[in-house]
């Protein structure tokens, strides 16, 4: 509760930023976002530690980390590229997320044993910091196509004088795609494995394992295309936020929509 509470503090901060564009109030939502991070981490260590058990069996525990990861890769790239806006997007984002998971149903007494296993941890958290820089892509691509409509209708208005340059956005939407698909990638490869050690075989053609592996080729065709043909700006922008939208879908359409083994971890 007190992690959601600093979330919705910061939220205020950035709105009342959007409207007065005080730095002090950017300064104090990112303040807030990085209280309630501390906070959202503790809270994960003390399920582990009260447990024993990696606190991701369950959509209460998922959502948790869902919600740890983004609001972790949101400092991370606010601090790299210091685009005080994208708070604007990431602190309701993140504050939703928390919502959402206090509604959720309480986690389940019994864990299965399978959930102490090291290489989950990696899977899981590699694969949920990856999916963090992709939202974090989908929402600087719609920062982008606002702006672009501004610029192009000559519409020096209230989302003109508040949003970056064009290349600032695209640059750190790139830089969200590359950080995104390396850890994808990364955390991919660690669920093969923990596949290999719990059922014995690298891929079972899970409906999970396919979306995902059609969520990687996906990103990876906009990094190939990025550097081959020039896909930038516009373009680059639209595909961010389609990928977002088969993320999405792979993250919670395949769980409760077509079912698979990856269905224990959202019941």
């Amino acid at each position: 509760m007190f992690t959601f509470f600093f979330y919705l503090l910061s939220m205020a901060a950035y709105i009342a930023y959007l409207f007065f564009q005080h730095d002090r109030l950017q300064k104090i939502g990112y303040l807030l976002m990085l209280t309630g991070f501390v906070s959202h981490s503790l809270s994960l260590l003390l399920g582990y530690f009260t447990t024993g058990f990696f606190p991701g069996h369950n959509l209460y525990q998922t959502l948790l980390i869902a919600g740890w990861a983004f609001t972790g890769v949101f400092l991370l790239f606010q601090y790299r590229f210091n685009l005080k806006i994208l708070g604007v997007y990431a602190a309701p984002l993140a504050t939703v997320i928390m919502a959402v998971c206090l509604r959720a149903p309480e986690p389940a007494e019994n864990v299965a044993v399978f959930f102490k296993s090291f290489w989950l941890f990696f899977h899981v958290i590699t694969i949920f910091l990856g999916n963090a820089a992709f939202a974090l892509a989908c929402g600087i691509g719609v920062l982008y196509l606002i702006q672009e409509h501004n610029i192009k209708t000559k519409h020096r208005g209230f989302f003109f004088r508040r949003l970056p340059s064009l290349d600032l956005l695209d640059s750190t939407g790139h830089g969200c795609i590359i950080a995104g698909f390396t850890l994808l990638t990364i955390g991919l490869v660690a669920g093969i494995l923990y596949a290999k050690a719990i059922w014995g075989r690298f891929w079972s053609w899970d409906v999970k394992e396919v979306w995902s592996g059609i969520m990687w080729l996906f990103y990876a065709a906009l990094l190939h295309e990025r550097l081959t043909v020039g896909w930038r700006g516009r373009k680059a922008a639209v595909m961010s936020i389609i990928g977002f939208m088969v993320l999405l879908f792979t993250f919670f359409g395949v769980n409760f929509l077509l079912g698979g083994h990856h269905g224990d971890f959202t019941r």
